[in-house]
Parts: C-alpha cells; structure tokens; sequence
C-alpha cells in the first residue's frame, strides 16, 4: 500500500450526502468528509461527528465520497442538516464542478443565467402590480 493511499472505507466511517436543490437531487451518495462555510465560519464533518445544523453561505461545498476522491459544489444560501449519518445540503442553487476551476466558470455561467431570469421576473410581476392597481383606481366608488 502506497504511503498516501488508503483502503476502501468500512460503512462505519461513512455518511450518506444529499445535496437537495428545489426541483431536483443534485447529488446522493457516501462520503467520508464534508467541508463548507457557515455563517460561523468553515466547519468539516465527519460521519461520526454529532448531529449538526447550519445555515449555509454562497460557499464551495467540499465532499470527499467513498474512494477518496474530492467532489466541488458550488453552493447559494442553504441549509445543512446532519443526523446521525445522513447529511442533508438543502440549497436554493447549486453547481458541481470536477475541479475548482471548472466548478468557477459553470457557477458563474448558470448562477448569471438564473439572476437575469429572476430580474426578469421580478420586472414582470412589478408591472402587474401596477397595472392592478390602475385599475382598481380606476373602478368607479359607489354612491352614498
């Protein structure tokens, strides 16, 4: 066995990651670690750490899976919820990246798209609100 190598993880010393985004399941598997940034500051986890709850900032998520290899997420606010040996990463958006790099473009390139879809949806339901309005002004009061 190489120095810097390690054997395969027995299922003691490992945790169940879910990375949750609204619609969908980004990721699920075993891991042996957990990095990420609270608002306390950065923090790791361990699968036999004691239960854990945090509030998540904009952050790169760092999981190390089962055979050792690093996993990148680039997360927005969220929640991570730890119990016993499942984690739950609950996020509004996230992306997973094969390397810091990588994870920095697809980030940067999927979390602009979803702000200009945002704006644009903000804008819409401003005029609306608006047009609403108008036309409750313009309704006649009935007599007194």
């Amino acid at each position: 066995m190489n120095e810097g190598s390690r054997p395969d993880a027995r299922a003691g010393d490992l945790m169940r990651v879910r990375v949750r985004l609204p619609a969908r399941l980004l990721y699920d598997g075993e891991a042996r670690s957990l990095q990420a940034v609270a608002e306390n500051g950065a923090f790791g986890l361990l699968p036999r750490h004691t239960d854990y709850l945090a509030s998540l900032l904009p952050s790169v998520l760092v999981v190390t899976d089962a055979k050792g290899e690093e996993l990148f997420f680039g997360i927005d606010h969220g929640l991570l919820v730890k119990r016993g040996s499942e984690v739950d990463v609950l996020v509004r958006r996230a992306a997973r990246g094969s390397d810091l790099e990588s994870l920095s473009s697809t980030i940067d390139s999927s979390f602009r798209a979803l702000d200009e879809q945002e704006r644009a949806a903000r804008t819409a339901l401003s005029r609306l609100e608006v047009g609403i309005v108008r036309h409750l002004g313009q309704l006649k009061k009935p007599p007194k």
